[in-house]
């Protein structure tokens, strides 16, 4: 399993390269160089045709799915400048969030491009993914130790900052760092924090369901599993049990015995449905109470978000988010939610223009998915997306979900071929 042709070999060693990437604080700028340049190349050899070399040449025109991310995330950017007109935010302000776009945003339509043109096969990608699984086994027990032996939290931060980023924490290498509610360590691994280390874990799993050498799916698999529990996320263990049982049971909707099944348990709701409903209403409050100041600051921040978009900024959004008060520790009004934050910062157009080629990406995923394997990995990790963007603002982790990415656009790709 040895990468074949050019888009292959830079995949590969980008992919497999992760650690060593971190450790400069390269990760947050390799990210969108990688997207440009790909899709770059997807767009040279769809221009060039035949004339190209063998290794680049396109494997066909780009799949609808694939064309409607790009004219969606287009619209993303027109959303910006509308926003920055309506509030008066002046040119410079819109270049760098036009940047911002570029580096963001834009990753989500230019990954399934490359993935969907280029001659890049599923395989290599799997295999990649689990190389660096071993990567992330053999520093873990570094990483577990060191809170307890007196290492420091973070290690430092690159001077690679000065590109311009989100935050210094894309920038910066860490031990571990300690959680302010309960003042106990937990693990980011290569991630900018714990959460999202947590969902990368679950993207490493489904990629290692699907590897076939059982060595490098237990190296994987491990990984994937450790970044979970090392994280001490509650979204990561959701995303461990639902996506990876989610998409091997979508078979069942084509068996006539699985309906008669649910029709049965349907009905056994009538006895049952009171206590399930307290069960699992009690069962949310734990999940919520784990971590009560974290669920506290993201309903509020949630709050604002709607009744400020609601009351100011319908349409394009407010172009940007917004200072936080206290009550919500400082954090940006717009963060820490995909959906509420697209409709403060872009408003209804931004909104729809991420929800439709989401919709139709999941939609034949689980057709693929209900009618082969083929379609499991897809599926899983379109619903790790869709779980971050409940957490997290997708678009600026776009730069550490390319390899999820690509596989969308790959099985675009593989699906268009099959017809």
């Amino acid at each position: 399993m040895t990468p074949q042709t050019l888009p292959e070999r830079i995949v590969w060693s980008t992919l497999v390269w992760t650690w060593p990437l971190y450790a400069v604080g390269a990760l947050y700028v390799v990210g969108p160089v990688l997207a440009w340049s790909l899709a770059g190349l997807a767009c040279l050899s769809l221009y060039l045709g035949p004339a190209i070399r063998e290794d680049l040449r396109a494997t066909g025109a780009p799949p609808p799915v694939v064309i409607v991310w790009g004219v969606a995330m287009i619209v993303m950017l027109v959303a910006l400048w509308m926003g920055h007109l309506n509030w008066q935010m002046g040119l410079k302000q819109t270049i760098k969030s036009s940047i911002g776009w570029a580096k963001g945003w834009a990753l989500m339509a230019l990954f399934p491009l490359a993935g969907a043109v280029l001659p890049l096969r599923r395989e290599i990608l799997i295999r990649a993914q689990c190389k660096l699984g071993l990567w992330t086994v053999c520093i873990t027990p570094v990483l577990l130790v060191a809170p307890y032996i007196g290492l420091p939290e973070r290690i430092w931060t690159s001077p690679l900052k000065a590109v311009g980023g989100p935050g210094p924490e894309y920038f910066s290498v860490y031990f571990f760092t300690f959680d302010p509610a309960s003042w106990t360590p937990r693990w980011q691994f290569f991630a900018p924090w714990s959460p999202f280390a947590a969902l990368l874990g679950v993207c490493t799993v489904l990629f290692a369901l699907e590897e076939k050498h059982r060595g490098w799916r237990a190296a994987g698999f491990a990984a994937g599993v450790i970044m979970i529990l090392a994280s001490k996320s509650r979204m990561g263990l959701v995303g461990l049990v639902a996506c990876t049982i989610g998409p091997r049971m979508m078979p069942l909707v084509l068996r006539s015995w699985a309906w008669a099944g649910l029709a049965a348990l349907v009905a056994s709701l009538a006895v049952t449905g009171q206590w399930l409903a307290r069960t699992l209403g009690n069962g949310v409050a734990a999940f919520k109470g784990a971590r009560a100041d974290s669920t506290r600051v993201r309903a509020t921040l949630q709050r604002i978000a709607y009744e400020r978009w609601q009351e100011e900024a319908v349409w394009f959004g407010h172009g940007r988010v917004a200072p936080g008060a206290h009550i919500v520790e400082y954090m940006p009004i717009g963060s820490h939610h995909t959906w509420f934050g697209l409709l403060f910062v872009k408003g209804l157009v931004g909104f729809f223009a991420f929800l439709v080629p989401l919709l139709w990406q999941i939609a034949l995923a689980m057709q693929d998915a209900a009618r082969g394997p083929r379609g499991r990995l897809p599926l899983g990790l379109s619903m790790v997306i869709v779980l971050l963007t409940f957490g997290e603002n997708i678009e600026i982790e776009a730069y550490l979900l390319w390899p999820a990415l690509l596989m969308l656009g790959i099985h675009a790709r593989e699906l268009k071929t099959a017809q």
